[in-house]
This record gives C-alpha cells, sequence and structure tokens, in this order.
C-alpha cells in the first residue's frame, strides 16, 4: 500500500510546520526558520532549557543536515503533543 503525505485538513499545514520549528528550537537544533534567515531564533528556548545540542551547525539551514535520530525526535514528540492535545478535547 502506498503511504501517501496529504494532509486531510490542509488548513493545518502552517500550525504542523509552526509546531515542528519549535519542538526541534526547544531541542536545540539549528534548523533555522522555514529557511528564512532566523537562525538565532531557533536555538532560544534550547539554550534555556540546558538542551542545545553539541553540533556547530553554523550556517546551515533547513533539515537535510540533521541525523535520522534528531529528525525522528522532532517527528515524534509532534506525535506526542497532538495525541495530548486529542486526548483533552476528548
Amino acid at each position: 500500500m502506498a503511504r501517501s503525505n496529504r494532509k486531510v485538513v490542509p488548513e493545518s499545514r502552517q500550525m504542523l510546520d509552526q509546531m515542528k520549528y519549535e519542538i526541534a528550537a526547544e531541542f536545540g537544533l539549528n534548523v533555522g526558520y522555514g529557511g528564512r534567515g532566523l537562525a538565532g531564533a531557533d536555538t532560544e528556548f534550547g539554550s534555556e532549557l540546558g538542551e542545545v545540542s553539541d553540533h556547530s551547525y553554523g550556517q546551515y539551514k533547513g533539515w537535510g543536515h540533521l541525523t535520522s535520530r534528531e529528525n525522528g525526535s522532532v517527528g515524534g514528540e509532534i506525535t506526542k503533543r497532538l495525541i495530548r492535545q486529542a486526548e483533552q478535547h476528548l
């Protein structure tokens, strides 16, 4: 069976992208924000939590330089938060 990343609610794309970058910042991952050059903003929360990773990504923007584990941890956290929100609404 072929997988599809089609959104059931297309309007959710922006909210999911925002959540993705917020979680990456909390984890201290330097991904920039949608390639818009806000590299300093993405580690703000991670440094406050003391979770800034020891990687020296510097000029990197985007997700390609991260490991599969790092990318997967962001996706896993998105799933946990969405499930938590759904349970609270029940």
